[in-house]
């Protein structure tokens, strides 16, 4: 595993970091496959998959563990709090010394979801109740969740940072940061706003290099001292299917160029473009990477042990200019599927919707193959059922406009185009 600085914090962090957003869920239709009684709740982490998924990464050498308090419905940290048990017991011995041996290796990452505080005694609350979930007394590294504008009226209104200062002072945080998602002044005002940052976690990758904090955004908390962590390399997995013709033959084209240099490995996948696009900026400390199989864990290890900073020669580069210009051309609804539109009051699978109507676009399928997809959607699930509250919109990161998206997707699966 290739090892990064982190700011100015002493902790050199694995180049791949685990992110337990996406892990492994049992089949819909499992009979224990969704949580409730009725069956009506999110899919159901496979905990036995994911703790496997977590035991192969600290194998490799990955030393750090991103969760949150809402991840899987909030059942990610409880998942978490046990694997790192068993995991601990597995390498290195069962009860407290193999704990502490484990948390000496590998850091654990958590987040307050500040959209949930409504008084000021909320951020102890929660963050008491992510310690119970974690098992833990304490955690290494802690966020304050997707700000963005208003959030510092928040955090005031509150006193967060106020608390924060004093978990930090009595040593239940080690480090604290914040995740973003926000448009670039935004993001300069939330790290100007207090000397208690050490570190930011930012969306990054070569289809939103001038989206949110983008460039201009590493490069500011980089030279403020932050350490910077980057979320979504793949774009919610957008970047890993199989590319549409025009995308894999620009990736066709570099790969030849690469063989006749004689660089290894040739050819490279559109996930190792991906990742080495993102490691290849020496302002980035490491990414995370939300993995839902082994395979995928695999692919991204091996990445990783052959990740640097420049890396890219200018031909690679311009290479992956062009890729994310045929994406942008063929892809029209930015989603990255990160689900934090949901749940829906009325019921809509919003970012399976996008989905639907994005691969009918990206893959030139047209509204025959997208309608016979949108059958295997449930019609409680289904986009006619939007009212058009706009909760969706005052949650979405990306700042999409879903409800004039979902009436146009409805049209098109409707009647087609």
């Amino acid at each position: 595993m290739r090892y990064r600085t982190f700011g100015k914090l002493d902790f050199a962090p694995s180049a791949l970091g685990f992110g337990a957003m996406r892990l492994p869920v049992l089949a819909k239709d499992s009979k224990d496959g969704k949580d409730g009684k009725d069956g009506s709740g999110p899919p159901r982490i496979d905990e036995q998959r994911a703790t496997d998924m977590l035991r192969r990464a600290v194998e490799a050498g990955v030393n750090y563990v991103d969760t949150a308090y809402v991840y899987h419905g909030g059942e990610s940290e409880p998942w978490l709090g046990r694997a790192l048990r068993q995991v601990a017991s597995d390498l290195y011995g069962p009860g407290s010394p193999g704990l502490a041996e484990l948390r000496r290796r590998v850091k654990v990452a958590t987040k307050l979801p500040v959209s949930k505080m409504e008084q000021r005694d909320d951020a102890e609350r929660l963050f008491s109740e992510q310690l119970e979930r974690l098992q833990l007394d304490s955690i290494d590294y802690y966020l304050l969740h997707g700000l963005g504008a208003g959030s510092l009226a928040k955090l005031r209104e509150f006193d967060v940072l106020g608390w924060a200062e004093r978990a930090l002072a009595d040593g239940r945080i080690g480090h604290l940061g914040f995740s973003f998602h926000d448009e670039y002044t935004v993001f300069e005002e939330l790290v100007d706003a207090t000397d208690l940052w050490e570190f930011c976690q930012v969306q990054y990758n070569y289809m939103d290099e001038d989206y949110q904090a983008g460039t201009r955004g590493l490069e500011y908390a980089v030279a403020k001292g932050l350490g910077v962590i980057v979320m979504e390399p793949l774009r919610g997995g957008q970047l890993a299917r199989r590319p549409p013709q025009a995308v894999a033959a620009l990736w066709a084209a570099a790969d030849v160029r690469r063989e006749a240099a004689g660089l290894a490995p040739a050819p490279l996948s559109p996930v190792d473009w991906a990742l080495q696009w993102v490691w290849n900026r020496p302002e980035v400390s490491f990414l995370l990477s939300g993995m839902s199989a082994m395979e995928q864990l695999d692919e991204n290890i091996a990445s990783a042990e052959r990740s640097a900073p420049g890396t890219l020669d200018d031909d690679e580069l311009e290479t992956c200019r062009r890729v994310r210009d045929a994406y942008l051309e063929l892809s029209p609804i930015p989603c990255t599927s990160c689900r934090y539109c949901l749940p829906c009051p009325s019921g809509v699978a919003i970012p399976e919707v996008f989905e639907i109507y994005n691969e009918a676009e990206i893959y030139s399928g047209g509204a025959a193959a997208a309608r016979f997809a949108y059958g295997w959607l449930a019609e409680s699930e289904r986009a006619e059922l939007c009212t058009q509250c706009g909760a969706c919109e005052e949650a979405c990161p990306q700042k999409i406009a879903i409800v004039d998206w979902l009436e146009k997707v409805q049209q098109f699966l409707a009647v087609g185009e």
